[in-house]
């Protein structure tokens, strides 16, 4: 069974937001499937939040489950997004398949290729310092 992300009530309101704006751009189908993980959320007060619920600007840690793999991003704003510095937006589709979720959740993420099984290693929700 799928873990039910979670979020807070800010969160989810600026995601909302963002799906919105996002609905004619080239992102439409993953403002979509992001819309569908938000409509099966649970809310939580920013004081109950599980330190380890991947949200934006979180640092992650997913393995391939499959291909035995890991690597590790940061989630961000699409504004923010660079991929050589792991960067990646929280619209790209695996930002999507993760976000709201905890360390050790397993999730399926949907590729062209076919159906990839992405363990969540480690969640760091530490202020990044911004330049």
């Amino acid at each position: 069974m799928k873990p039910i992300p979670t979020f807070t009530k800010s969160e989810y309101q600026f995601l909302r937001e963002l799906i919105l704006k996002s609905k004619n751009s080239t992102n439409a189908k993953e403002a979509n499937q992001l819309s569908q993980e938000l409509d099966r959320a649970v809310i939580s007060k920013e004081s109950d939040l599980d330190p380890s619920v991947i949200r934006i600007n979180s640092f992650v840690t997913i393995e391939d489950v499959n291909a035995k793999k890991q690597m590790t991003i940061q989630i961000v704003l699409p504004s923010s997004a660079d991929l050589k510095e792991s960067k990646i937006s929280i619209l790209a589709p695996l930002s999507v398949a993760i976000i709201g979720f905890k360390e050790n959740d397993q999730v399926d993420w949907e590729l062209p290729a076919g159906i990839k099984t992405l363990k969540i290693i480690a969640v760091n929700n530490a202020e990044v310092p911004t330049s």
